[in-house]
């Protein structure tokens, strides 16, 4: 059975930088980022403080261990199918349903969005813009 994917087209932080994700130990941050998102290692470094950088498609984020909380940081990844995005991660062993698919105005764009948490505390909107 084929598992079909949706594409990441790109990643928005919630707060500062996709590319500084606040998390208290990015060892055990990385699990969640490979095994249900989708994402791969592409770089790793322990000193001066441990940081990882994830890629998925067209996109990177990085897991760092810079001191800040992850429960006040997250990331919106913007994917071509919200429903696809959603199917996939379930295939993956997270369980949300379809109900759990929002939809939401930023500004004069509306998108169809799901959320979810990391053991870490970061949370992740996955969403797709619609027309």
């Amino acid at each position: 059975m084929k598992i079909t994917k949706a594409t990441f087209k790109k990643a928005i932080p919630s707060r500062e930088d996709e590319m500084s994700l606040k998390v208290e130990n990015a060892e055990a941050a990385i699990p969640f980022s490979e095994s249900i998102l989708g994402f791969r290692v592409s770089f790793r470094k322990d000193s001066p403080s441990a940081m990882a950088i994830l890629s998925r498609d067209d996109i990177q984020i990085a897991l760092a261990e810079n001191g800040g909380d992850p429960t006040q940081d997250g990331c919106v990844f913007e994917v071509d199918d919200v429903e696809v995005a959603l199917a996939e991660i379930n295939t993956n062993g997270l369980k949300k349903d379809m109900g759990d698919i929002l939809i939401e105005n930023h500004g004069d764009t509306g998108w169809r969005v799901f959320y979810l948490v990391a053991p870490d505390g970061l949370c992740y909107c996955i969403g797709e813009k619609q027309s």
